[in-house]
């Protein structure tokens, strides 16, 4: 079995999964999957990798979707505007997932950017291992156990299990940055 004809008898699996969570985009995959075997058996190549590579963006959209649920629901007296959440293409920054929201009281701002299986992420893992580069970013600390740089400009930055950055910025108060960075559900964001 060639690899694409093995790429493909993964496809195929992949669209018998049930995809409960999205039902319309999931129908779309199981189309594109389907129109990519048809291509492939019909020796059109070209066109089979095309509605692969499009099933596999929309499956990264739906993984990206997935990463917005990290994003904590505003405290009390806060406003929620939920950002971008987005599959990245190669061409933006290498790839991977993004989420984002604004919370905002009165005239102060907190952002929480979230930024997954990037290559730009992975190559700030080795940044966040060596304390001391960590600490000529800014002061270290922990937040609810987890290992944390608060910046020169206040924002609080961290690397969940070397592939997950998070950053916390904004107007407010640091206080209330750390705030919303314990809230961030770490066991859940790090299982994802």
């Amino acid at each position: 079995m060639t690899r694409f004809a093995s790429v493909l008898a993964l496809a195929a699996t992949l669209a018998a999964a049930p995809l409960a969570s999205t039902p319309a985009l999931a129908d779309e995959i199981e189309d594109s999957i389907a129109a990519a075997l048809e291509a492939y058996r019909a020796g059109d190549t070209n066109l089979a990798k095309e509605e692969l590579d499009y099933a596999g963006q929309l499956l990264s959209q739906m993984k990206a979707e997935g990463l917005s649920a990290f994003l904590p629901d505003p405290m009390d007296g806060w406003t929620r505007e939920d950002g971008d959440t987005q599959a990245l293409g190669a061409a933006m920054m290498g790839g991977g997932l993004t989420a984002n929201a604004a919370y905002a009281r009165g005239g102060e701002r907190v952002e929480i950017n979230l930024m997954a299986d990037n290559p730009m992420v992975n190559a700030m893992a080795g940044m966040f291992a060596n304390t001391t580069m960590m600490g000529a970013m800014g002061s270290l600390k922990r937040i609810n156990g987890q290992k944390v740089v608060l910046t020169n400009d206040g924002e609080i930055q961290a690397l969940i299990n070397n592939r997950i950055l998070v950053q916390v910025s904004g107007s407010a108060a640091v206080e209330d940055k750390e705030a919303y960075f314990a809230a961030i559900d770490m066991d859940g964001l790090k299982a994802f």
